[in-house]
């Protein structure tokens, strides 16, 4: 029955949401968007890949009281031709088009805008791994076009889905694989009045895929694992995107620091580790200490993300810190063990040391989300029933001045008996409590990627 949660949600839907256990939690007021892929059919069409469906963003909007759920679907080229033949007709990142690879050689994948999502400048952008972002309309969610910023990201360039804001100043950061030059990532600033900077490409050894980064006070930080794409394949298509992604253990993963304002980086190098989300990063004197989730198995990652709809959610096997020094030496310990994902803390200490985490993982009994104090090494649980599908918790606090981990976590779960969604509102100083309030929707969300939250209230036309 877990499985219910990879089905289609064909409508797009504007209500609100009158059906809530508990009650919505005093000073939440503010937008969270989410994105993810919305259908993994096109008509006859069925897609091969976990990130090839179409993006479609969910909002909730709260506001004395009550919250608005609306989703629409972002228009993407293979979202329109889909709609239009009743078919996929465009290559994705794991399904071919049909004819071959003739069909398929020199011909990228499809943007699909399904993995992050970002409010900053007062645009909404849907992000995806290998392309320019698309803009919405904040409170409408129509889509508005790709986004060039101002025709500073150029057509082949890519801004990837996990930007980083800036606590201190506002800005956000990014990265974007370069796949048209070897070795080597492109990284950006964006001002707070929406304007894209480039900074000095990062040089590496090796041309990488890569999924994150972390921001410090000082520097972009990459944990670059030698997870390498095999342009021959790609071009010729003679097979997938992603079954061209070879990890190759042979190779160093690389500690990448880029100076946040212009300068030369600084790699170092390190026996291959395998991890995709990174949780922070942040100076400790003269070292560099960042946080992410390890993964052990290369082969299980592909077969799951292949295989999504027969196969369980690839869960990464500790939560680990390593520390970079100023000559080079690299340490790293296991803060937590146990299968774990989509990571999260408290963004007001983005780039400073952060006490708490939080992430969902396995527990005996199911699966559940974690909080993890690093400070007294405590580590609780709210457990979801078995079969019960969930999604990335997304910290929210209490107040603009509250103390770090003081305020809340949303997060989605899916009831495999009603084939429903509702989204959790937790303490996220007590995660093992019941919910705080659980806003029950009408119908499911399909298993999404990220999320972020703003204190803007969004307001849907027609209110």
């Amino acid at each position: 029955m877990g499985h219910l949660v990879y089905e289609s949600l064909d409508t797009e839907h504007d209500y609100a949401v009158t059906e809530i256990d508990g009650a919505l939690p005093d000073g939440l007021t503010g937008t969270l968007y989410r994105n993810g892929p919305g259908r993994w059919q096109v008509g006859e069409t069925l897609l091969d890949h976990i990130f090839d469906g179409d993006g479609m963003l969910s909002m909730f909007s709260f506001a004395g009281g009550r919250v608005r759920y609306r989703n629409r679907y972002v228009r993407t080229r293979h979202y329109r031709l889909g709609q239009r033949h009743g078919r996929a007709v465009l290559r994705g990142l794991g399904t071919q088009r049909p004819g071959g690879a003739l069909a398929n050689a020199l011909r990228p994948p499809a943007n699909v805008a399904n993995t992050g999502v970002v409010l900053h400048a007062g645009h909404l952008l849907a992000l995806w791994e290998g392309g320019r972002p698309f803009r919405l309309d904040p409170d409408s969610l129509e889509t508005l076009g790709e986004h060039s910023f101002g025709g500073r990201l150029r057509p082949v360039s890519a801004f990837s889905a996990h930007p980083s804001r800036c606590p201190d100043t506002g800005e956000l950061f990014n990265f974007g694989m370069d796949l048209t030059r070897p070795g080597g990532l492109r990284c950006y600033r964006v001002d707070t009045r929406g304007n894209l900077h480039h900074l000095p490409r990062l040089r590496l050894p090796y041309t990488p895929w890569n999924h994150d980064f972390a921001l410090t006070r000082r520097h972009l930080v990459f944990v670059v694992n030698p997870v390498v794409p095999k342009a021959g394949k790609i071009l010729l298509g003679t097979g997938s995107v992603a079954e061209a992604l070879s990890y190759e253990p042979h190779r160093p993963t690389c500690f990448a620091l880029v100076p946040r304002y212009g300068g030369r980086a600084r790699v170092v190098e390190h026996a291959a580790l395998l991890g995709f989300h990174l949780v922070n990063a942040f100076e400790d004197g003269t070292d560099t200490v960042v946080e992410f989730v390890r993964f052990a198995d290369w082969d299980r990652v592909t077969t799951a993300f292949r295989d999504f709809r027969t196969d369980d959610f690839p869960w990464g096997c500790g939560l680990m810190r390593y520390r970079i020094g100023p000559t080079g030496k690299v340490t790293g310990e296991e803060v937590a063990g146990g299968p774990m994902e989509l990571p999260h803390a408290d963004v007001r200490y983005a780039g400073r040391p952060h006490r708490h985490t939080w992430f969902a993982g396995r527990t005996p009994d199911g699966t559940g989300v974690h909080h993890l104090d690093h400070r007294t090494g405590e580590r609780k649980v709210h457990t979801l029933p078995p079969g019960h599908g969930f999604g990335e918790p997304v910290f929210v606090p209490r107040a603009p001045d509250a103390p770090e981990g003081d305020g809340w976590l949303l997060t989605l779960a899916h009831d495999p008996h009603e084939h429903r969604s509702r989204l959790l509102v937790l303490d996220a100083r007590d995660v093992e409590a019941e919910p705080l309030a659980a806003v029950r929707l009408r119908h499911h969300i399909p298993m999404g990627f990220h999320g972020t939250f703003t204190s803007r209230v969004a307001v849907p036309p027609g209110l």
